[in-house]
């Protein structure tokens, strides 16, 4: 992707997604949350379903910040992060009752966007901005977010850093679009706190305007053990690259998810080894829910259309836990829920969110523009 269609990409991203927010959800604010269990090796298919869409629901909690939250890193029902724009980065120790901006300060970051967050406390966590050349950064925080610091720059110009994805709270990796033909990965092994680069020798050829998208911190992401997968667009069809080795080597297949310029896979979550869900669609065509969801029961050999779409393109997905074949997507036009492990989806909520993530002790949260962040409630 050229430096100008790249920079196009992003700013027609936000307003195109801005354009294409729904009203607002109308759940009550703030309610105790309910949540997600350690990955697992899964069944060979989806149990029964055992609820239907109308037993969802958000409920929103006031931030009091009008950034737009692309990042999420729930930690529990009680803990959780968010970062977006202008920099912002937002906790809660509370269930979302109270919020404190805990954002980097002095470090010339006021006009970034921090658009990955990942969190292992209520003390620890890293942020990603994205960005061409310097603009794409990695700060680490183990006091809560009263001090940042620095610990990743990037200094070449063609690279653009989308996602991040930690296997522990020590092992992590952050991904860049292709750089000489193929994406390009640093990581950390001390919880972020020195990056270096992964050998390009393990990572297939990208093809010509291939690219990720930097939506919602899912377009790179942890599995079952050693397992990271990635996603793709530009490039069509999306595809899935996968590594059973934290990052060493990759593996890639083709979706049956159209890519092009604004188009191809923005989020996957896996279920166990073996069960996985990829999301997206269109960003330019928010209400589109045409070919925007596929699912995997063989950890990603081949990839299934799915039978009925999510009801418009999503940029974000998470299993729920205790339920194992139901899973959430989020975008702009509102939120779905399937209930047979990706085959099928429903929508339960026209309101606007960018991201998802459900955490071990069965906590939901969704997160995105205007300060918006939800918790599931069902």
């Amino acid at each position: 992707m050229t430096t100008l269609s790249r920079t196009l990409s992003v700013t027609a991203a936000t307003a195109a997604l801005v354009a294409g927010a729904a009203a607002a959800s109308t759940a009550s604010p703030a309610a105790s949350p309910t949540a997600r269990p350690a990955v697992a090796s899964a069944p060979s298919a989806p149990s029964a379903p055992s609820m239907a869409a109308d037993d969802y629901s958000w409920s929103l909690s006031a931030t009091g910040s009008e950034a737009r939250f692309r990042g999420l890193a729930p930690v529990s029902k009680d803990v959780a992060w968010v970062s977006g724009t202008e920099g912002t980065v937002l906790r809660t120790t509370d269930g979302g009752s109270t919020w404190t901006d805990v954002s980097p300060v002095g470090l010339g970051t006021d006009e970034l966007q921090f658009r990955d967050i990942e969190a292992f406390d209520a003390r620890r966590a890293v942020i990603l901005s994205i960005g061409e050349g310097t603009d794409s950064r990695i700060l680490v925080t183990d006091d809560g977010g009263a001090t940042w610091t620095e610990t990743f720059r990037n200094r070449t110009p063609s690279a653009f850093y989308d996602c991040m994805a930690f296997t522990s709270p020590r092992d992590g990796v952050a991904m860049s679009d292709p750089v000489d033909g193929k994406f390009r990965l640093v990581k950390t092994t001390d919880g972020g706190r020195t990056w270096s680069q992964v050998s390009r020798a393990g990572m297939p050829d990208a093809k010509p305007g291939e690219f990720a998208f930097a939506a919602s911190g899912t377009c790179l992401q942890e599995g079952a053990g050693q397992r990271m997968y990635l996603v793709s667009g530009g490039a069509d069809p999306g595809r899935v690259f996968s590594s059973k080795d934290a990052g060493r080597t990759w593996t890639v297949a083709d979706s049956p998810i159209p890519g092009g310029a604004a188009a191809g896979i923005f989020s996957i979550a896996y279920r166990g080894p073996r069960l996985g869900i990829i999301v997206g669609g269109d960003y330019l065509k928010p209400d589109e829910a045409a070919d925007n969801a596929a699912f995997t029961r063989d950890g990603g050999k081949t990839w299934q259309k799915s039978r009925s779409n999510p009801s418009g393109y999503r940029s974000g997905s998470d299993w729920v836990p205790g339920a194992y074949g139901t899973a959430l997507a989020v975008g702009p036009s509102g939120s779905d829920v399937t209930t047979d492990g990706g085959r099928t989806w429903a929508p339960f909520d026209a309101g606007s969110f960018d991201s998802v993530e459900c955490t071990n002790d069965g906590a939901c949260w969704a997160s995105g523009e205007l300060g918006r962040v939800g918790i599931l409630q069902h």
